[in-house]
């Protein structure tokens, strides 16, 4: 029989818990992002700045899809694992296939979408005329393996729901490796351009939605994925999409205000373009730590409301917020005082050059707010509270952040401004997330707490 790899994050050492589910997260994650930044790197170094710009313009737009398939996965997981906290395998057995399925169908469905309003989306964002056609057909490509993505997400979802998050990460270095590979052979053998990136991309996107099916297939777990057992439980689904849907839609609109963000970069041209999409990927490695911490939180608490625990859970959150805050202690100054290093590994032209060092000095110092945001947000979806922290991440990260920026750019059209708005947004949405968990989640558990103990000393 082959070896259980969920882990029951109820009982033990909470530090040692978290650190051991949520390291392989961090881990998959830098993968993940290496394999993004290789992108961007051979593009830049091989082909040319405007396809490299054409590459970043069309990044944020390709987060829209990945971001609302993240968003379903993210919150769903709360769901199974909440069922597997609770020991229930049936439920968790047919919440698994119905999710599955769902995604499958979406996913065909977003794919056929995105391919034919391509020009919509990159008119949506301003892309200038230079980088129009590498856009295009780098968006089309891309489009392809949305399905794939899909896929991935739910299925990866499923194995840290029961604690499972070392095989994601196993499967992301794999991909990793295949992409970049594949990247340098595409691009700067066979001179494909940005076509070949995305080729490269969407191939191992594949070969990691095989890896994590074959995982679900042959494990002898609750979670064995039985495929005549496909098939959409109406009452399941209706749970899932409770869960799932405000994520889902949360970061789908994120992504969206990300794209209006973007034309305020793309208004500064090509060199803007290019030097802030270098530092995006930069950005994203520091800000991974805030990301795994907050994907580890919601499969934490889940497990443990679903195992009558709930002290253990507010515990926990305190400790991954102390994580978040150490390491970002290390990295940041790493980071901030090598910037032009680190933007010279995508671009050598001196005017991307300093759009992006510009944008790392600006945000860095205050990614404690990022991870405030991250860590509270996903305690509250964890609480099975997933609209709300759809409200209070749209709140802070589109409706603030684009006041600021409608405001600050109509006073001063200087980028900064643009810079200056990703932590006002975060910022917003942590105080939202943080009031909420307070005096909405944490407070009436302390009353009830409270009034079991007067009922107790009564008897």
């Amino acid at each position: 029989m082959a070896k259980k790899s969920s882990m029951d994050l109820t009982e033990g050492n909470i530090a040692k818990q978290i650190i051991l589910f949520a390291l392989p997260i961090l881990l998959g994650q830098v993968f993940q992002n290496l394999y993004n930044s290789v992108d961007s790197i051979v593009v830049g170094n091989f082909v040319s700045t405007t396809a490299l710009a054409a590459v970043t313009s069309s990044a944020d737009i390709s987060r829209l899809l990945v971001g609302f398939f993240t968003g379903l996965s993210a919150g769903s997981g709360v769901l199974f694992a909440r069922y597997f906290g609770a020991h229930d395998d049936k439920k968790l057995h047919d919440s698994i296939h119905t999710a599955l399925l769902f995604a499958l169908v979406l996913g065909v469905l977003m794919a056929g979408v995105g391919i034919l309003i391509t020009p919509l989306l990159l008119r949506l964002v301003d892309c200038p005329a230079d980088v129009w056609g590498e856009s295009v057909v780098y968006l089309r490509i891309y489009f392809v393996g949305v399905l794939f993505t899909s896929l991935y997400n739910v299925a990866s979802g499923v194995l840290r729901a029961v604690g499972d998050s070392q095989h994601p990460f196993y499967y992301l270095v794999i991909a990793s490796c295949t992409n970049i590979v594949l990247d340098l052979l595409f691009v700067a053998v066979f001179q494909m351009g940005v076509a070949g990136t995305a080729i490269a991309t969407i191939i191992s996107q594949l070969l990691s939605v095989f890896l994590a099916v074959r995982q679900m297939l042959t494990t002898n777990d609750v979670y064995k994925l039985v495929p005549k057992d496909l098939k959409i439980d109406g009452a399941i689904l209706k749970e899932v999409l409770v869960l799932g849907l405000p994520a889902a839609i949360q970061s789908g609109l994120i992504s969206l205000s990300n794209l209006f963000v973007q034309r305020y970069i793309n208004g500064f041209g090509s060199a803007a373009m290019a030097g802030t999409g270098a530092a995006k990927k930069i950005d994203s490695y520091v800000g991974m730590v805030a990301q795994s911490l907050g994907l580890a939180v919601p499969t934490f608490i889940s497990q443990n409301i679903g195992a009558q625990k709930p002290q253990r859970a507010f515990r926990g959150l305190w400790t991954v917020v102390a994580l978040g805050f150490g390491t970002i202690a290390i990295l940041g100054p790493i980071i901030f005082f090598n910037s032009q290093f680190f933007v010279q590994l995508f671009t050598r032209d001196p005017a991307a050059v300093a759009f992006g060092m510009g944008m790392i000095r600006v945000m860095l110092p205050l990614y404690g707010l990022q991870t405030l945001f991250q860590v509270f947000s996903n305690a509250v979806r964890g609480f099975g509270k997933s609209i709300v922290t759809m409200f209070t991440s749209i709140g802070g990260l589109i409706v603030c952040r684009q006041i600021f920026l409608a405001y600050s750019m109509s006073v001063n059209p200087v980028i900064d401004n643009v810079f200056w708005g990703y932590p006002v947004g975060w910022g917003c949405a942590a105080g939202m997330s943080i009031l909420y968990y307070l005096f909405a989640i944490r407070l009436p558990y302390r009353k009830r707490e409270g009034a079991v103990s007067s009922a107790d000393r009564l008897e």
